[in-house]
């Protein structure tokens, strides 16, 4: 299947993140190559783009479509390794740095992936398959409380006690060894009066599974102040996020990066130093026009946060 993805908020995020023609740009989500491709058309005969992707298929996918551009980097390493492998290359600072975070679309229409619950399919969700942790070896082998909390935590799914019941009782049974074993339990689990209204009762489930899989929240928890030190002054990071734990991580990061004080109310002077490392350029996180949502469906969720190193 060719690496197709439809990127989300690609003209507000490369226009608030691009400013220099001879500049160094990282994307740290290289996906189907949309925002990389746009920051090329940016870049002048100087210019430099370093894409990181831990999908190798993203990887292969961008070295038939930019690989022949000197001005490109591709590394098939995940973003947590940001500053680091920079400085191996001697690219530091940069310019600017984009994330656009989730899951991409190859990866949830593939079948053979498991992120889907739209497709029968091995259970799997890793983005690098060589990873060791797979959504089989959680949904079989981790305790009923464990995938209770897993579902409420990053899933935020009201009936998580009742499907981690679910899977529990169904996998006595035998394993749940494809993704259609597991929507059949978290259906069971789920009332019809809620199954006939809303998103998908799986939804929920299959967004915690992927996010623990693949410890999305933690590798972005560790690759913003990476991204904040890769920067030189006056440099950018543009953040896409499409759900609300990877907003709420976003936002306040950047607010700590204001510098303000945490000192207690009642002490007369400032003793926590704080220092301001950036300031916020959007304000209010950029939504997806009503047309861009139109076109695809899978933008509605998504959120465009900006800083400037200072």
């Amino acid at each position: 299947m060719e690496f197709h993805h439809v990127t989300v908020l690609l003209e507000e995020t490369v226009n608030l993140v691009v400013s220099n023609p001879s500049g160094r740009y990282v994307d740290c989500t290289l996906g189907g190559a949309g925002h990389s491709k746009m920051i090329l058309s940016k870049l002048g005969a100087s210019g430099k783009l370093i894409c990181f992707d831990q999908d190798i298929k993203a990887i292969r996918h961008a070295e038939d479509i930019l690989g022949k551009d000197e001005r490109v980097t591709l590394i098939n390493r995940n973003f947590e390794s940001l500053e680091e492998t920079l400085g191996e290359l001697d690219l530091l600072p940069v310019d600017g740095i984009i994330f656009d975070l989730g899951v991409s679309s190859p990866q949830l229409d593939e079948a053979e992936r498991g992120f889907s619950y739209m497709h029968d399919a091995p259970l799997d969700m890793r983005m690098d398959s060589s990873g060791l942790l797979s959504a089989r070896e959680i949904v079989n082998l981790w305790t009923e409380e464990e995938l209770a909390q897993l579902i409420w935590d990053y899933g935020e799914e009201k009936w998580a006690k009742r499907i981690a019941q679910f899977i529990t009782q169904a996998r006595r049974e035998r394993p749940l060894e494809t993704t259609g074993d597991l929507v059949q339990a978290i259906k069971a689990a789920v009332p019809a009066a809620v199954r006939r209204s809303g998103p998908h009762p799986a939804k929920r489930t299959f967004q915690a599974i992927r996010i623990v899989v693949n410890d999305e929240l933690g590798v972005l928890d560790r690759g913003l102040d990476q991204a904040l030190n890769c920067l030189g002054q006056g440099g950018r990071v543009g953040v896409i996020t499409f759900h609300s734990l990877e907003d709420r991580i976003v936002k306040e990061r950047m607010k700590s990066w204001l510098g303000r004080c945490t000192c207690p109310p009642e002490l007369p002077i400032c003793r926590c130093n704080a220092k301001a490392k950036a300031k916020v350029i959007t304000k209010k996180p950029l939504l997806p026009s009503q047309e861009e949502v139109e076109q695809n469906p899978r933008s509605r969720s998504a959120k465009l946060r900006v800083a400037e190193k200072i």
